[in-house]
């Protein structure tokens, strides 16, 4: 019987499978991936850089730009490590408007990510059909925030704008469109069979590889490990909401970790997502929105601060960690 052999395959940095420039090289077995090295850095932007050189209200309009689809949880992460610094308290409405927001990214984060796995399996028809349905919620954001994508609501102590009573009409009617869509969502990624297929038994990460490899969000909760920092650490609103970790045994009764399970993970953190927004619009609390709505003032009161803080948050790709240190200097 001949031994197994190996061969070497790099992909990149530039190729058209590839969204951004990276570069790996697998080692392949077989049809089995066994190894591989990977090569980023060919998009660094130096932010890190940047920031030194700016003041924390400055930041904050890099930090929403970190990601693009994910920009509510690096702008959150970044102030709560100000805030941590400077010891601000937040106003408790400001905390329950920072959540809405998050969950609204949620929601759209994770049908945007379920499009893309339709269109990488063949089936663009779907991918079509889910950024349809996605658009609701990216004008629930645009009409609460004034921006669809970057939404610059955030700062330092709070948020710029409120929610008040005359939005909740707007509010609820996307929720219950989300709701009323939920099942056709569910019925198209998981009970298809072609979906099904492609999926299953698929891209498996078992929960001893997830926690090895250290993953975060969805993708590790899918294998099983019930960590959402939402939950673990709780901050802005959540630890006054229902919430648990999401994982695929909820609706399927046991785990795989492959790609079908991922998908559950997002769909039903969907619905949570909606619920989650409906307790803080039942919970919103009245009050201020801001800890020092007087920019200069806020900024003087920075610049005599020293220290270091964390700020953490549950980005919908998972978890995010932002560290800040503050000279004295305003910097």
């Amino acid at each position: 019987m001949s031994e197994k052999t190996t061969y070497t395959l790099p992909i990149g940095p530039i190729h058209p499978a590839l969204k951004e420039p990276v570069a790996f090289e697998f080692e392949i077995e077989g049809e089995r991936i066994i190894g591989v090295d990977l090569k980023v850095g060919h998009v660094h932007r130096g932010i890190e850089w940047i920031g030194m050189h700016r003041n924390p209200i400055q930041i904050l309009y890099i930090a929403e730009r970190i990601c693009g689809i994910c920009n509510v949880c690096h702008p959150i992460a970044f102030c709560r490590a100000v805030e941590n610094v400077a010891d601000i308290e937040v106003p408790e409405r400001a905390d329950y408007i920072r959540t809405i927001v998050a969950e609204l990214e949620r929601i759209h984060s994770h049908i945007l990510w379920a499009g893309v796995a339709a269109h990488e399996i063949g089936f663009d028809t779907v991918l079509h059909l889910s950024w349809a349905i996605r658009e609701k919620v990216l004008d629930l954001i645009e009409y609460l925030t004034g921006n669809r994508i970057t939404k610059a609501i955030f700062t330092v102590g709070g948020v710029r704008r409120d929610i008040t009573k005359d939005q909740y009409p707007k509010i609820e009617e996307a929720l219950n469109y989300y709701k009323e869509n939920f099942d056709a969502l569910k019925s198209v990624f998981l009970d298809d069979k072609s979906i099904q297929m492609r999926t299953k038994k698929c891209g498996i990460l078992t929960k001893e590889d997830a926690l090895k490899l250290c993953a975060v969000g969805p993708t590790t909760r899918a294998s099983g490990v019930k960590k959402d920092v939402r939950v673990d650490q709780a901050y802005c609103a959540y630890g006054d909401l229902d919430i648990k970790p999401i994982t695929p045994d909820i609706l399927t009764g046991e785990i795989n970790g492959d790609v079908y399970d991922r998908i559950i993970v997002r769909l039903l953190e969907v619905a949570q997502s909606v619920d989650l927004i409906e307790q803080c619009l039942d919970r919103l609390p009245s009050g201020d929105i801001m800890a020092e709505p007087k920019i200069p003032k806020l900024l003087a009161m920075l610049k005599r601060t020293e220290g270091d803080g964390i700020g953490r948050a549950e980005a919908p790709r998972g978890e995010v960690i932002h560290y800040v240190k503050l000279d004295g200097k305003n910097e």
